[in-house]
């Protein structure tokens, strides 16, 4: 599906359906009300007859003129007052009915709508997000594919004449974000026995050698080398070695610090020696969503071409049991020397994690936020609508969260107090990798924190929010959208 904005007369377009806002029930938008005046009322003519529903996501669609032309009313709701909600039904359900009849293009006037809070640009930006999310097949390893086309297969945002070039950045910038949104669900819908790590890393070469990104894949040797042996211990169970997965995309000055995205990369977690129940373990697949994350972020933002520096560092390994697997007891050390106990070989995503983040300190990153579907825990606190957010930087908390809010991707702020990390105590090594059921992804954030030094950072657990379950399960694509409207407000901030 393919999105373009144009200033012209709604009149004069010709376009196999045309998509009109219905507010308070009866209220066109001033694009509705011209081309109603140039239909002879025929628009005016059906609302009052009752037949378009008030409430926000009811349509009704009409033929203009006799021909093939055709007009979706979409209705925002019994009120003049559109809230986000009642926005967001509303558009998805335009969608919808566009795709259930036989046009290629359609032009969308739905912007035109008030919505409070919000300004033109949001609205375009998220008709792209809805049309793009109701296009998504995942059909790769299909051997009958849906013949059903994608329709529209073309949406025109009608824009006044007065704002028609920022509204053409932001509908450019939207396409951009969605493909990287696209990249990351595909990813994690792929199974582990396609997507391993040495998978995820020739995924990066790709995108390096698309857009023109510097990266480098580390091997078990080089790894080894760096004594990153808390993120080899995770891989040892396994024929698939692990990887480290660095990428570099310079858009500003090369004295300009990097902000550095760091993704878990578990591309399949049974638990290892503390094996997981069978059930539902096939969603373990998504356990790489964090990188998946990374990539998408990285190729949304080398798309829009900001002027920023960033570099993706992706810890990629399959967690299995084995002979040669991790055991509860078992005592590793980590890059940055501090050594673990690992008391549950199914908490590995921060062990993989705490190595990565000191290898990022090479980078003399400004700021740092990892991204990971790390707890069960932080699902029973926050449920599939928030991410969890642990930082101590306020500054860098509130950054986030309106990044969340103005993408329609939301984090929530979690505590990460150092009376928590009382729980991490060993009395073997320097810390446990567990600290117990009580506030089980604070301790997890708490772990990771001690590996954060030199600058500011910020963890995301997304083990509520990075997939669906259910009979529609799959990746949502999520944190893309949060993180990279995050670095937009980097570079215009």
């Amino acid at each position: 599906m393919k999105f373009s904005t144009r200033a012209a007369s709604i009149e004069r377009l010709r376009t196999d359906c045309v998509w009109l806002p219905v507010v308070g029930g009866r209220h066109l938008s001033p694009g509705g009300e011209a081309l109603d005046a140039e239909t002879g009322g025929r628009i005016s003519a059906a609302l009052a007859s009752g037949d378009l529903s008030a409430k926000a996501g009811a349509t009704l669609m009409l033929h203009l003129d006799g021909d093939a032309r055709r007009a979706l009313l979409v209705s925002f709701g019994e009120t003049d007052e559109v809230g986000e909600k009642a926005w967001n039904e509303a558009v998805r359900a335009a969608f919808r009915a566009a795709g259930a009849i036989a046009a290629n293009d359609a032009v969308s006037l739905l912007h035109e709508v008030p919505v409070t809070g919000r300004g033109v640009e949001w609205k375009l930006r998220n008709q792209v997000a809805a049309g793009r999310e109701a296009a998504y097949r995942f059909e790769q390893l299909k051997s009958k594919r849906d013949k059903q086309p994608v329709r529209p297969e073309r949406v025109t945002l009608l824009v006044a004449r007065a704002g028609a070039s920022r509204a053409a950045t932001e509908v450019a910038r939207a396409t951009a974000l969605a493909n990287g949104v696209d990249l990351a669900r595909d990813l994690g819908n792929l199974p582990g026995n396609v997507c391993t790590p040495s998978y995820l890393g020739d995924v990066a070469k790709k995108l390096g050698r698309d857009f023109d990104l510097k990266v480098e894949v580390l091997g078990e040797r080089q790894m080894q080398a760096l004594k990153m042996f808390s993120l080899l211990s995770v891989g040892k169970g396994s024929e698939q070695p692990p990887r480290l997965i660095v990428l570099h995309y310079q858009g500003a000055s090369s004295k300009q610090a990097p902000v550095a995205l760091v993704g878990k990369g578990i591309t399949f977690d049974t638990g290892g020696i503390s094996l997981k129940p069978a059930a539902e373990m096939d969603e373990m697949k998504y356990d790489m969503c964090g990188a998946a994350s990374v990539l998408g972020t990285m190729r949304a933002v080398a798309e829009m071409k900001l002027k920023i520096n960033l570099v993706g560092v992706i810890a990629a390994a399959e967690n299995m049991p084995g002979g040669r697997a991790s055991k509860p007891g078992d005592i590793v050390t980590s890059m940055s020397g501090q050594t673990i106990e690992i008391l549950n070989t199914d908490a590995e995503g921060r062990l993989v994690l705490c190595d990565a983040l000191t290898y990022v300190q090479r980078f003399k990153p400004r700021t740092v936020v990892d991204i990971a579907t790390l707890t069960g825990a932080c699902v029973i606190a926050l449920g599939h609508h928030h991410s969890g957010l642990f930082t101590r930087e306020d500054a860098l908390a509130a950054e986030l969260t309106d990044a969340g809010r103005e993408a329609g991707d939301t984090c929530w702020r979690m505590p990460l107090d150092d009376a928590y990390q009382e729980q991490l105590k060993s009395p073997f090594a320097d810390m446990a990798n567990i600290g117990g059921r009580p506030a089980g992804s604070v301790t997890a954030a708490c772990f990771l924190s001690r590996f954060a030094d030199g600058y500011d950072w910020a963890h995301l657990d997304i083990a509520g929010t990075a997939w669906k379950s259910g009979a529609n399960k799959g990746a949502s694509g999520r944190p893309v959208p949060l993180l990279t409207r995050f670095l937009i407000g980097r570079c215009e901030g």
